[in-house]
């Protein structure tokens, strides 16, 4: 079953209602996790930080990334008190932290057992081997990234899972964990990939699903889809690919002040994913190409059996001129066609009769 993560992110504003009212969102929407992100604005980045492009154009104002992330802090009482009101509804709470404080808080505190890793941090090993030391399950997302890049993470994350406390980090631990039997094991039972392209909205030609396969084959690892693009055409489509996670960005009002709200889908919308996703994954099937149970009492219906076109008497010769091929198929398999042909009738026939001896 293919997990759906629905991801509110910042979309919160900075407000505790706000971030509840997206629970109660995804919940009504049939997601299987709720996320968000829990960091400290001074520890993640600098004072001279700049924000990406698509922040200046989503929120129609410049200004330090330190500003506009400092405005979108939960407080770690507000994450308890969302992660309460989760599991009343019944539906996962994760978040993903961007700085070593906040993951200590979301797996001592809050008692996580699954962690994502953002695309952004692909490249800082140390926080990923945080990560990895927890013991926790792991999503990892791949935006931005080259095989080489997860590659390189992945030996990290080998590295955090089987090496001993005593162990010094480095690369060629690394490299040595993640080719040995027990390092890829443990990648095996503990972290699952997401492909994802790093824009917002990611344009449709840049999407690049194909490459989901890729990293399947590439690392041998379950394979999900983080999507940043509009619509729900894309996440319905991974999900066919195979996606074993989907996330997506969802907010209350795509119109509302913020760097992710334009680029999210709104509540209906998310029903509407969820619900297809759903329906993808009935489709799917075993694979195994066999009649359906719905197809077996339309068969005698829809193929067809040897009939006379005219009157035939007791010994004359069946004949291209005496016999066709016409519906229903209960009687004899055309296949037997090439055979009755120059053969004597055993009995007499009437026109348009179905011939089943």
């Amino acid at each position: 079953m293919t997990l759906v993560i629905a991801e509110a992110g910042v979309n919160h504003n900075g407000s505790e209602e706000i971030a509840i009212a997206l629970i109660d969102a995804a919940y009504k929407a049939g997601a299987d996790i709720v996320k968000f992100q829990t960091f400290k604005a001074k520890n993640l980045v600098t004072a001279t930080a700049e924000q990406a492009d698509y922040q200046v154009t989503n929120t129609n104002k410049v200004e330090s990334q330190l500003s506009m992330l400092s405005r979108l802090e939960l407080s770690y009482e507000a994450h308890r008190r969302l992660i309460d009101h989760c599991q009343k509804l019944g539906i996962q709470f994760l978040s993903t932290a961007f700085d070593s404080e906040s993951l200590s808080f979301l797996v001592n505190k809050l008692q996580l057992k699954t962690l994502k890793i953002a695309s952004g941090e692909i490249t800082n090993a140390p926080f990923v081997l945080e990560h990895a030391r927890t013991g926790c399950d792991l999503i990892l997302s791949t935006g931005m990234s080259t095989l080489a890049d997860i590659e390189s993470a992945l030996g990290v994350i080998a590295f955090g899972l089987t090496a001993t406390p005593d162990t010094k980090p480095g690369i060629e631990a690394f490299q040595t964990a993640y080719a040995s039997v027990e390092g890829q094991e443990a990648l095996k039972t503990k972290l699952k990939l997401l492909h994802c392209t790093t824009e917002y909205p990611a344009p449709f030609n840049e999407i690049n699903l194909k490459a989901m396969d890729t990293l399947a084959s590439a690392f041998c690892l379950d394979v999900g889809y983080s999507d940043h693009s509009q619509g729900i055409t894309i996440p319905i489509a991974a999900t066919a690919r195979g996606a074993c996670v989907i996330e997506k960005h969802f907010t209350l009002d795509k119109e509302m002040p913020g760097p992710d709200h334009k680029a999210s889908i709104e509540p209906k919308e998310l029903t509407e994913m969820v619900a297809a996703i759903r329906t993808v994954e009935l489709a799917m099937g075993s694979g195994i190409k066999t009649p359906q149970l719905s197809e077996l009492k339309n068969l005698k219906v829809v193929r067809k059996s040897l009939v006379t076109t005219r009157a035939i008497q007791k010994g004359e010769n069946f004949s291209t001129n005496n016999l066709a091929v016409k519906r229903p198929g209960t009687g004899t398999s055309p296949y037997q066609y090439w055979q009755r042909l120059d053969t004597k009738a055993s009995r007499d026939y009437a026109a348009g009769e179905v011939i089943f001896d």
